[in-house]
C-alpha cells in the first residue's frame, strides 16, 4: 500500500536500440514519467555477442559504431524530453543488462520497443524485448510502433 501523495511509478527505464521502431516507446514512456513526476534513465546496451560473432578484423570498428549508435540513441531520447534524463551505456548480453540496470537503478518500470534493429518484420516481438518481458522482475512496458496510417 502507498502512502498518499506518494508516486507509483518514481524511475522509468527506457531501453533504446537505436532504431525507428522505439520512437513511439520513447514518447509514451515519457508522457508516462511526466504523469508521475518520474525519474527517466534511458539505457543502450552494446550486444557483446554481435561483436564477438563478428569477424576478429571487424570487432573493433563494430563496436566503435555500435557505440556510436548508442549515443546517438540516448540523445534522441534526451531531445524528446521535457526533463533531465539520466544515460548509460553497458555492454553484454542486452536483455540481461537491461534487467540488471532496472534492478540496480530501483526502476519502476522498463520501457522498451517490440521490434529492434535486427529485421523490423521478422519477429512479432523482437528478441531482446521478448527476453526482457519474460525474465525482467520490474514491469515491462512493450510499446509497439505504429505502421504508415495506423496513427
Amino acid at each position: 500500500m502507498q502512502a498518499e501523495g506518494e508516486s507509483m511509478i518514481d524511475t522509468v527505464v527506457i531501453a533504446t536500440d537505436g532504431s525507428e521502431s522505439v520512437e513511439r516507446a520513447i514518447v509514451v514512456s515519457l508522457d508516462l514519467a511526466r504523469k508521475f513526476d518520474a525519474e527517466v534513465h534511458a539505457l543502450y546496451v552494446v550486444d557483446a555477442g554481435e561483436v564477438e560473432s563478428s569477424p576478429e578484423t571487424l570487432r573493433d570498428e563494430l563496436h566503435a559504431a555500435l557505440e556510436s549508435q548508442g549515443e546517438t540513441a540516448l540523445e534522441s531520447v534526451h531531445d524528446h524530453a521535457d526533463r533531465n534524463v539520466v544515460t548509460a551505456v553497458r555492454e553484454g548480453n542486452p536483455a540481461a543488462e537491461i534487467r540488471e540496470y532496472a534492478r540496480d537503478n530501483d526502476a519502476d518500470v522498463v520501457a522498451t520497443g517490440t521490434r529492434g534493429r535486427h529485421g523490423e518484420n521478422r519477429f512479432l516481438i523482437g528478441s531482446v524485448a521478448e527476453r526482457v518481458v519474460r525474465t525482467c522482475p520490474t514491469p515491462v512496458m512493450t510499446v509497439r510502433q505504429l505502421d504508415p496510417g495506423e496513427a
